[in-house]
This record gives C-alpha cells, structure tokens and sequence, in this order.
C-alpha cells in the first residue's frame, strides 16, 4: 500500500475551508464522497486506471488545537498499489496535491518536505493496526468456513 502525507496550517480568515478543499480535490481530479466537520474524503474516478492504483485522500482538520485564526490540516494520500518505484501513481497524485496547494492557496505546510510512504510512523501502530487488518480478513473467511 502506498501512503504519502503532509500537514499544512491554514489560516480560516482567508477563505471559506470547505469550499477550498472541495475545489482543491476537483483540481486533483478527485470527486469528494464525505465531507464532514473535521473529516474529508475523495477518491480518484474510477476508469482512467487499474483498481489498485485509484487513489484515495483524507483530509482530517484538527479542530482540537484550531485556534481562532488558524486550524492544521492533515492529508493522507494514498492507494493498494505496492510502491515499487519512487515515481508511483500514489505519489503522482500526492505531488499534484501539493503543487496546487504552492501554487493556488495561501497554506502553510508543516514540517516541510517530510512525507511518509508506505511504512506507519511507530512500530507499534504498525503491530496495532495489522493485528486488525488481519482481524477483519480472516473473520469473514472463518465464518463461511463454519
């Protein structure tokens, strides 16, 4: 699975948040299919590649540390293709959504250039979180198996 993210602080006098991201996903060429308080997603239409490719991003806005003027966004770019090159369909897709944030908002980002693929960030989410994976695979399957 390929997984790219970043952060950027945004400044909520600027603009109306919900309308810029909704077009910033339609400039990517993603359709939004939820948008809620503090949680956005949007996928690559289907049909223009391979299911494993199609790419999926998460907007997560952390309304807990907002402050009156600025509130962090966090972007998780990602799909089930295996990033068996540097220059992936994943990343493709995570560098456009980064060049048009440069080049059309007025974003701050967040630890600047440091983005993540593939690999979770701490041994333990990553036993956490394929213990649950694994879970939710072999359930179903044992199930029709009884």
């Amino acid at each position: 699975m390929s997984r790219y993210t970043c952060h950027y602080s945004v400044n909520l006098q600027s603009s109306n948040l919900r309308s810029s991201l909704r077009k910033l996903m339609e400039v990517c060429g993603l359709e939004t299919i939820y948008d809620l308080d503090d949680y956005l997603m949007a996928r690559e239409i289907p049909g223009r590649v391979s299911f494993a490719k199609l790419v999926t991003t998460e907007v997560l806005i952390d309304t807990t540390h907002a402050t009156p003027t600025h509130v962090k966004l966090s972007f998780v770019v990602k799909n089930e293709e295996l990033p068996l090159k540097s220059n992936n369909h994943c990343r493709q897709i995570f560098d456009l959504l980064r060049s048009t944030i440069d080049r059309d908002f007025d974003w701050q980002p967040l630890n600047a250039g440091q983005s993540t693929a593939t690999l979770l960030a701490s041994k333990s989410q990553s036993d956490r979180f394929n213990k649950a994976d694994l879970h939710a695979k072999t359930t179903p399957r044992q199930t029709m198996m009884n």
